[in-house]
């Protein structure tokens, strides 16, 4: 054997019957082994290391190439393989009601006391008009008669099917709930203001390049959201590796388990007035979170700390802003409401099609299933924290009235 070769492998044999004395004196020292190892050599590593996370300097070889990128992903939140999103939607049924609604049309519209007045049609048989700007109206009995339809509104009030729009399948419930505490932020993709029914995500942010990764998003999928930049005054979301998308186009959920001041129990529920957002917690921690529209200019949502203090299962909500009741609404059997502030509300919203964007006249509209969900885990006195982290909501108490629906 040649003495070269003899004296490298004498080297390494030594090396391998100390290297438990030099990692026990590493420990000691209070120092991470690699570290110390690190410290005990000389010679500065020329190889890369493995593909992997290295929460500090190996020693021993470079974190450079893969393992750089996995190090700049792992410092966003993202460990890869990306892990999906754990949550379960609610289940659809909650979204069920025992009556069917319809929207009242030729204002003021008659009502009948009878289904044989209704069929003769004549105004001046009409025993009441509804009257106002925004009138639904609830029935639970419907008659086809010689090819015409009316509609029982409540017993012996009937309208005719010329005045009543019906309103089919309610839009399905966006709620979804949480076994712990997500660790990274989410969000529902909103497609209403786009371009066209779905958005394309980049690689990079910036709404001039071209960077495009050829994933598409739908209406109402769900995304992790691990960071945000700003580039040219826009907005723009991390949800994954390398890939971006408007932070316009995605209402936003950060978990937050710490309780607002002021709130003195561990259940609370956070509505965020700029994401369009209603999260809620119990023994601190995330079980529920789904897409609102609350108030819209000049009829905000208050920001503010309230409490609930009424529950109904249905309720009818009426009213007016203008002097001249010009803006008159009434609305029947309003689901599943809970009131917290004034007149101001958390209900479902038989009427709307579309959550995600301030729409109301204060209150905090939800789908019928979502709402559902929300009244059955809300107590009397639960809190609810209203704001806007935007500040963009006036806080001034002289802008605000009594609120509506």
């Amino acid at each position: 054997m040649k003495p070269v070769l003899a004296l490298r492998i004498a080297l390494i044999f030594a090396i391998w019957m100390f290297q438990p004395a030099i990692l026990a004196q590493a420990t000691q020292s209070g120092l991470p082994p690699v570290a110390s190892l690190q410290q005990t050599s000389a010679r500065t590593p020329t190889a890369l290391c493995l593909p992997g996370i290295y929460l500090y300097e190996p020693g021993d070889c470079l974190p450079g190439g893969p393992s750089a990128y996995l190090n700049r992903m792992a410092e966003r939140g993202i460990l890869l393989p990306l892990p999906p999103l754990a949550y379960t939607p609610i289940d659809p049924s909650l979204g069920e009601v025992n009556v069917r609604y319809g929207e009242v049309r030729n204002l003021p519209a008659p009502v009948y006391s009878s289904i044989e007045d209704a069929m003769r049609g004549s105004k001046k048989a009409a025993a009441q008009r509804l009257n106002g700007s925004f009138v639904f109206i609830s029935y639970a009995n419907e008659q086809v008669v010689d090819g015409k339809r009316f509609y029982e509104i409540a017993p012996g009030e009937w309208m005719t099917a010329n005045d009543v729009s019906r309103i089919g399948i309610l839009p399905r419930p966006q709620g979804i709930t949480f076994s712990s505490t997500p660790t990274s932020a989410f969000g529902w993709v909103l497609t209403y203001f786009a371009q066209g029914p779905q958005i394309e995500t980049k690689r990079t942010p910036g709404s001039e390049n071209q960077d495009f990764t050829g994933r598409l998003l739908n209406l109402y999928d769900i995304v992790p959201v691990f960071g945000e930049q700003q580039v040219d005054g826009e907005n723009w979301y991390m949800i994954g590796p390398d890939e971006w998308a408007p932070a316009k186009y995605i209402a936003r959920v950060i978990p937050n388990t710490t309780p607002p001041k002021g709130v003195t129990s561990d259940r609370w529920i956070e509505i965020n007035l700029y994401e369009q957002t209603l999260a809620v917690y119990d023994q601190r921690q995330l079980v529920f979170a789904t897409i609102i529209a609350s108030g819209a200019e000049p009829f905000w949502t208050r920001p503010g700390l309230f409490q609930i203090y009424e529950k109904h299962e249905t309720t009818p909500m009426t009213g007016s802003f203008e002097a001249d009741r010009s803006d008159a609404y009434y609305l029947e059997d309003v689901p599943w409401t809970m009131y917290f502030d004034k007149a101001r509300a958390l209900h479902g919203a038989y009427w709307r099609a579309k959550m995600g964007f301030p729409q109301s006249h204060g209150c905090v509209n939800l789908t019928v299933g979502d709402a559902h969900w929300l009244y059955n885990w809300g107590q009397i006195g639960d809190w609810v924290y209203v704001w806007d982290p935007s500040g963009e909501t006036p806080t001034d108490e002289s802008l605000y009235s009594s609120g509506g629906y």
